[in-house]
């Protein structure tokens, strides 16, 4: 009875978090295709319909796909004029080379290597898949945002291959989910140059992995003023209209 009840009191909470999330969103988590937090896809979409909502000019990117979750909640903002493009390697994600990387991150790739980490429910982890890209595609055109249709692109492969195929001119919102410090640094400074008055960028492991948090810390150190930051599970900059 005990263990019974404490089961339903868990499911209260769950679901009483979810209901203050879109349907989509709600759809994406009961789905199992993000690893992110309730609390985190509600900043996430808050986020992106604010650059919307202002019309912030540019795209909506995201850099570190996983199963597809975000991007489907981000591709439902994207229009033939404000595109939605993903890029991750849709397969296993490459090891930590920083030292500014911690032993956290070290130790979490350590256990993805070996085999060793688990997906969502008992789902396979899905940097194991072999048909991550094909899945990724096909459940974005379950939710009504098919790939190549004008507003939807995805972009597979390492980042720094990948990125110079990118040539729009401005970024309204960027969420970097990329785990370590060489990619979020890279990512960070591919899109500042781009990024308009009053853009959005998120940084989903900023206080999950030293190497992340470090360099957000370092890139907005350099670009002290450009910024303002709303802190919690995941990290949101926005950026000033000066």
């Amino acid at each position: 009875m005990v263990a019974q009840m404490i089961a339903a009191v868990r499911t209260l909470i769950r679901y009483g978090r979810w209901a203050l999330l879109p349907q989509e969103a709600r759809a994406v988590l009961r789905d199992r295709l993000t690893y992110l937090s309730p609390t985190k896809v509600r900043r996430l979409t808050n986020a992106v319909r604010q650059v919307t909502q202002q019309r912030v000019p540019g795209d909506i990117l995201e850099f570190g796909i996983a199963l597809g979750g975000s991007s489907v909640l981000l591709a439902k903002h994207a229009t033939p004029t404000r595109q939605f493009h993903g890029f991750d390697v849709f397969g296993q994600i490459p090891p930590p080379t920083s030292e500014r990387d911690d032993a956290r991150s070290k130790e979490r790739f350590a256990a993805i290597s070996a085999g060793k980490s688990h997906g969502i429910g008992g789902d396979i982890y899905y940097g194991y898949r072999t048909d991550l890209f094909e899945g990724v595609c096909a459940t974005l055109a379950r939710y009504g945002c098919p790939v190549g249709d004008g507003r939807v692109f995805l972009h597979k492969g390492l980042f720094e291959d990948t990125w110079p195929s990118y040539g729009r001119a401005s970024i309204a919102f960027a969420h970097i989910d990329c785990d370590w410090y060489d990619p979020v640094r890279f990512c960070l400074n591919a899109v500042m140059p781009r990024l308009a008055p009053g853009g959005i960028v998120i940084l989903d492991d900023y206080h999950d992995y030293g190497g992340c948090r470090t360099a957000t810390d370092e890139f907005l150190s350099e670009h002290a003023g450009f910024f303002a930051a709303d802190d919690g599970p995941n990290l949101i900059l926005r950026r000033t209209l000066s």
